[in-house]
């Protein structure tokens, strides 16, 4: 790589950094000889480069004196090993020019008070918060790190570019308006939907890993009567729709399952990580989701071997759920994994829905709903093929078909069961505001059904049972078995269950999950066994997932047992980030073990901390959703009642320091009168 150092108090560049250093002690400063020389010639190729600047001050005695230097590099274009390359989000803003970085130093020199004043105004409300454990205030925003660390890649929004076109998008790009709301009417043609747009992107790209053949329109599965986007135009095969340039196109975003674990935007843990992104930058969560919508309505058909069965299938099936965003070729080239056949996954395109109705109440972009409105009318009709015996509720196919991906389930599960009835209250909540009442309707049969028959085979009087299988591990206590529910509290939905099973459930995963591991200072295994003992039957039974815990605690917020949650949740602080802990300080693992050992650092998933921050602070429009004509009308008001009464509580606690709601909060950690 070529590099242009710079120099302003410095001036000159040296051979190598002890050269540097013996000037530097020799001399205490550098040399100011080419103090207006400008940039230094470009290295060659290969060429190893170092580079320093020195700056002086006097410091009178008790005084103090800041020396601000700021480090900048220009990177304009992000290129994938197959070939597509983008142009990165701030050349937007700052142009494609290699030599940008100068105005980049320039603005964070001039600027950077701002920014942290602006940081500091942000996280002061939770820092300050006494009422919050310590430990949570500050590892809410460290967990953090990841949205950069996490290989993240933000676009600005525009195609691919062919490298003999750069210097033409280039100038382009250059003569761009900066206009905040510059109207770009989009005509669309009525057959030629946003699958084939993709197709025809790929051609123009070169991409000749998928034949135009292997792309198949929504209407081959009759998908089109699930609604439109937009309105027809009256006597018109075609129709049209505004975009917002630089309100709508915030840029493609991508980032990492794990430094480990290399795909963008995995999707089964993107579930958890999702609720950081849609709290501090909404557009972008939108944006993913739109395009996961997109990738559920195309089938790629090249044949892929997915290794632990070593049968071979198609990379992408259409209507379902991509596993990933690809790697080698993000959205062009999706379904990096390869280990199992996720199109017979169970909990993808459940989680799709759940995703896109809790990001549609939060939001209020009803816009994004038509968008995305196709995509979850296909998820659900695809999934309805694992119905094997027609009751209404999926079954799992006796392997890992889960984000648990080494932990078989047999029959009907705990975990992707609850996710599909959670999937159907959502998506026919999601029709009821979308005008489809028909679809509403059907879908308020199917969760009806689904959930008499989840209870009836799954709860076992105290918790619900791992699966409904005759395995050793079939009535295993997991910790994530009430994930559903957890969204359908996120996105101001009634509860699944009645009141009772849920706080029996979770109380049971806090008193075994938890807290017979190391007394409660490690977080939440995955699976226990009734008896006591850690549920060994793979790999990920007997692990404790960072991300998932922090998901458990959040539940258990949402209805209102803080000391268990935030005793929960601590077990990863303790394990993770204290200085008694195993010392994984910004690098968040997936997973440990109760002997300490840890598997794939610097993960995802442990960005579901915001959850908890989530259940704390639900946004207004979550809060005040308007209310369902869906399930029982009575039960569903006591649910959004008792809703309201824990905020207010939280609200309460927060100003007065007790607590003064009348309902029963076990073991509080808060200054709690009740």
């Amino acid at each position: 790589m070529t590099v242009l150092p710079c120099f302003g108090l410095s001036g000159r560049s040296y051979t190598s950094a002890k050269d540097m250093w013996v000037t530097m002690k020799q001399q205490g400063h550098f040399d100011e000889e080419n103090w207006n020389d400008g940039c230094s010639i470009a290295s060659l190729s290969g060429e190893g480069v170092c580079a320093a600047v020195s700056a002086s001050a006097v410091v009178e005695p008790h005084g103090t004196c800041s020396v601000v230097f700021a480090l900048g590099w220009a990177s304009p274009k992000v290129k994938f090993v197959k070939g597509s390359t983008y142009f990165r989000r701030y050349t937007k803003f700052y142009g494609t020019s290699v030599d940008a970085a100068t105005n980049l130093v320039h603005d964070a020199l001039m600027d950077y008070r701002r920014w942290e004043t602006e940081i500091e105004n942000w996280q002061r409300p939770i820092l300050n918060n006494e009422r919050l454990p310590e430990w949570y205030r500050f590892t809410l925003f460290n967990e953090l790190y990841y949205l950069v660390a996490g290989g993240t890649i933000w676009t600005d929004g525009g195609l691919p570019v062919q490298e003999d076109k750069d210097k033409m998008l280039c100038s382009q790009k250059r003569s761009r308006k900066k206009e905040n709301k510059a109207e770009v009417r989009v005509t669309v043609s009525a057959e030629k939907d946003q699958t084939n747009h993709v197709a025809e992107v790929q051609r123009l790209n070169g991409y000749n890993g998928v034949t135009d053949a292997d792309f198949n329109t929504p209407q081959d599965q009759n998908f089109e009567n699930c609604g439109r986007r937009t309105e027809m135009n009256s006597g018109s095969d075609e129709y049209d729709y505004v975009l917002l340039a630089d309100e709508e196109n915030v840029g493609r975003f991508l980032y990492l399952e794990g430094v480990e674990y290399m795909m963008w935007c995995t999707y089964d843990v993107h579930f958890y990580a999702s609720f950081a992104l849609l709290d501090l930058f909404p557009k972008i969560e939108l944006n993913i989701q739109r395009e996961f919508a997109k990738a559920v309505l195309i089938e790629d058909k090249k044949k892929v071997k997915f290794l632990a069965e070593g049968n071979w299938g198609i990379r992408k099936v259409r209507g379902a759920v991509p596993h990933d965003l690809g790697l080698h070729d993000p959205w062009l080239e999706i379904n990096a994994y390869n280990i199992h056949d996720t199109s017979q996954w169970k909990d993808l395109n459940s989680k799709f829905v759940l995703q896109v109705y809790r990001d549609l109440v939060a939001t209020g972009d009803m816009t994004f709903g038509k968008d995305v409105w196709p995509a979850v009318c296909a998820s659900i009709e695809y999934m309805e093929k694992f119905d094997r015996d027609g009751d209404g509720l999926i079954e799992n196919d006796g392997f890992p078909d889960q984000t648990y991906d080494t932990w078989t389930v047999h029959g009907i599960s705990a975990y992707c069961g609850g996710l599909w009835i959670a999937a159907l209250q959502a998506a026919s909540a999601m029709a009821d505001k979308l005008d489809q009442k028909e679809y509403a309707a059907k879908y308020r049969s199917q969760f009806q059904r689904a959930k008499a028959v989840y209870e009836e085979k799954l709860w076992n009087g105290s918790y619900f049972n791992y699966d409904s299988g005759t395995s050793s591990n079939s009535n295993s206590i997991q910790a994530d078995q009430l994930a559903g529910q957890w969204y359908a509290w996120a996105s101001g939905l009634p509860s699944l269950f009645d009141d009772d099973k849920i706080r029996s459930s979770l109380q049971k995963i806090y008193d075994f999950n938890v807290m017979k591991i190391r007394g409660g200072r490690m977080g939440a295994v995955n699976g226990m066994h009734q008896n006591g003992k850690v549920d060994e039957t793979c790999m990920q039974s007997r692990e404790i997932w960072t991300g998932v815990t922090y998901g458990v605690a959040a539940t258990m917020l949402h209805v209102g047992l803080e000391h268990q949650a935030f005793t929960t949740a601590e077990g990863i602080f303790l394990a993770g980030w204290s200085e008694d802990g195993f010392g994984y300080w910004f690098q968040t693992p997936e997973a440990w073990t109760i002997d300490g050992h840890y598997r794939s650092l610097i993960y995802m998933r442990p960005l579901a901390i915001w959850a908890m921050q989530w259940a704390l602070n639900p946004p207004k429009a979550v809060l005040e959703a308007p209310r369902i004509n869906l399930m029982e009308r009575e039960h569903a008001s006591q649910f959004h009642a008792g809703l309201a009464a824990v905020a207010e509580a939280f609200k309460h606690v927060h100003k007065h320091g007790h607590c003064s709601c009348s309902s029963s909060h076990s073991g509080c950690s808060w200054k709690c009168t009740c």
